[in-house]
C-alpha cells in the first residue's frame, strides 16, 4: 500500500516516542514514506494535498498484533475487507492477523492468499501463521517458508502449545530466523469446562471457574525454555497478575520476552458480566480487581509492551446462545483509543506519550516491523491522527466490522480518530 503523491499534515501535535519527539511539527509524506519533518510551519517541500491537524496529536500509524480477520473461511463474521475497515476508523494502520482461520493459516499458500490485493484491504495486514501444523500441538510447520511468504510470526493461538518438547522445537526454529513466538497461556487441562474467572460471581452464576494459575504456569515454564534457546517470545492478551510478575523478572533478566494487554482486560472486571451476558464472555476471562490493578501498573511503568485488542468477531446467532455454549471473544478495534485515552490518560493519568508508544512503538518492537511505529524520516508514511479530548459514544450498530459482539455499545468515550493515513494515503476520515 502506497500512495505515489504528496501529503502534508500541518500544526498538529506530533508525539513520537520510538524518536523521543513531542511538540509541535509538520509532517511531509511522498511516495509513501515520511519525506520531512519540520517545526510547524518550517516545511521546506511542497505537497498534492494538505491537512490541518491543528489541536490534534499527529502519531506513528498504530499497529495492532492481535486480530482474527476471520478469512479464509469465517466470513460470515468478518473478512478482510470489513476488519481492516474496522482498523482503520480505528485508528489502526497495520494488523497482525491470529492463524486459527478455517482452514489454519499453516502454510505458505495460505499466507500468501491473506496477503492478495484481491482481499481489499484497507491497511497493513502481517500475518502471524500457525506454529504447528493445523495448530495441533505435534508437527511443527515450515516456518523458512511461512516467513518468505510473509508471515511475521507464529502461534497456534486459541490453542495453547503445552508439550515442553514441541515447545522447545518451536522456539529453536523461531529464534534461527529471528520470528517471535506468540503464545496464548492457559494450560488447558486447568479450564477444562471453564467460561470466566474463578471468584465470587462464578460461584453466584453457577459457572465453572478458571484460575489465574492456567495462565501464569504456562508463562513461567515458556519463558524458562526461551532462555534456553536464546528466543523472542511473546504473551498475548496477558490477564494476570503473576503472569506480569513472570514478565517482569524476565525482562530484568534480559531476556526478549514481551507481552501485551487487551483494552477489555484494563478496563473491565469479572464481576461487569451481569446476569450472562455472553458479550462478557472471552478467553481469557475478565479478571478480578487486583488482577487489573497489576495490568494497570504494568501500563503505566513499562514493564507491558504494547496495547492489543484480540479483535474476535462472531455473528449475532453465535453469541446469542447460552453462556457456557456461546463462543469466546469480542470486537476491539474501533474502541482501543477510545479505551486508552478514557481509562488510562483521563482517569489513570498515564501520559499520552506513553499511549501512543503501547499503540505503535511498543507492538512494531515485538513483532520486528521495521520502518514501522515511528515517523522519523525514511519510515513508513503511516499516520493516525486523533483528538485526545473529543467525547464520542460508540453505537456498536454502526460499527464497520461484520459483527456486533462488543460489551461496549453505548460507552461514551474520550479520545477520538480524526483520519488514518496508510502509505501516504487517507484510509479513514471522521466525516
Amino acid at each position: 500500500m502506497q500512495n505515489k503523491g504528496s501529503l502534508a499534515i500541518r500544526n498538529g501535535l506530533l508525539i513520537d516516542p520510538a524518536q523521543q519527539v513531542e511538540g509541535r511539527y509538520d509532517l511531509l509524506l511522498k511516495d509513501g514514506r515520511v519525506a520531512e519533518v519540520a517545526s510547524a510551519g518550517k516545511l521546506r517541500g511542497k505537497s498534492d494535498e494538505s491537512f490541518n491537524a491543528r489541536g490534534l496529536v499527529v502519531a506513528p500509524g498504530f499497529i495492532d498484533i492481535h486480530v482474527h480477520l476471520r478469512e479464509p473461511g469465517q466470513a460470515h463474521k468478518e473478512t478482510i475487507a470489513s476488519g481492516t475497515m474496522a482498523a482503520a476508523a480505528g485508528g489502526f494502520t497495520s494488523v497482525c492477523a491470529m492463524p486459527n482461520t478455517s482452514p489454519v493459516n499453516d502454510s505458505s499458500e495460505i499466507t500468501r492468499w491473506m496477503l492478495d490485493p484481491a482481499r481489499g484491504a484497507r491497511v497493513n495486514v502481517f500475518p502471524v501463521a500457525a506454529a504447528t501444523i493445523r495448530s495441533q500441538g505435534e508437527q511443527l510447520t515450515d516456518f523458512a517458508a511461512l516467513r518468505r511468504a510473509g508471515a511475521v510470526a507464529v502461534t497456534d493461538d486459541g490453542k495453547p502449545i503445552l508439550d515442553d518438547n514441541i515447545m522447545r522445537q518451536v522456539l529453536a526454529a523461531a529464534a534461527a530466523l529471528h520470528m517471535p513466538v506468540v503464545q496464548h497461556a492457559e494450560d488447558t487441562r486447568m479450564t477444562e469446562d471453564s467460561v470466566m474467572n474463578s471468584g465470587p460471581t462464578a460461584f453466584r452464576l453457577g459457572l465453572r471457574g478458571w484460575p489465574a494459575e492456567a495462565e501464569s504456569s504456562i508463562v513461567e515454564r515458556d519463558i524458562r525454555l526461551a532462555a534456553e534457546a536464546k528466543a523472542r517470545y511473546h504473551v498475548a492478551h496477558l490477564s494476570t497478575a503473576g503472569a506480569l510478575r513472570a514478565v517482569r523478572r524476565a525482562k530484568h533478566n534480559h531476556l526478549r520476552v514481551t507481552c501485551e494487554i487487551t483494552p477489555h482486560h484494563f478496563t473491565l472486571l469479572d464481576e461487569d458480566i451481569g446476569d450472562y451476558n455472553t458479550n462478557y464472555k472471552m478467553n481469557p476471562p475478565l479478571r478480578c480487581r487486583a488482577d487489573r490493578e497489576a495490568l494497570l501498573a504494568g501500563l503505566a511503568d513499562g514493564a507491558v509492551d504494547c496495547v492489543a485488542t484480540d479483535h474476535a468477531p462472531h455473528a449475532a446467532h453465535e453469541k446469542g446462545q447460552e453462556f457456557d455454549r456461546a463462543p469466546f471473544g469480542i470486537t476491539g478495534l474501533e474502541t482501543a483509543l477510545g479505551l486508552c485515552v478514557s481509562v488510562l490518560h483521563y482517569r489513570h493519568n498515564i501520559s499520552l506519550r506513553r499511549i501512543v508508544e503501547l499503540l505503535s512503538a511498543g507492538p512494531a518492537r515485538a513483532m520486528g516491523l521495521q520502518g514501522r511505529g515511528t515517523l522519523a524520516a525514511g519510515a513508513r508514511a503511516d499516520v493516525t491522527i486523533f483528538d485526545p479530548a473529543k467525547k464520542w459514544t460508540f453505537h456498536v450498530a454502526q460499527s464497520r466490522s461484520k459483527s456486533k459482539n462488543s460489551p461496549f455499545d453505548g460507552r461514551q468515550l474520550q479520545g477520538k480518530v480524526m483520519a488514518t493515513v496508510v502509505g501516504g494515503a487517507f484510509s479513514f476520515r471522521t466525516e
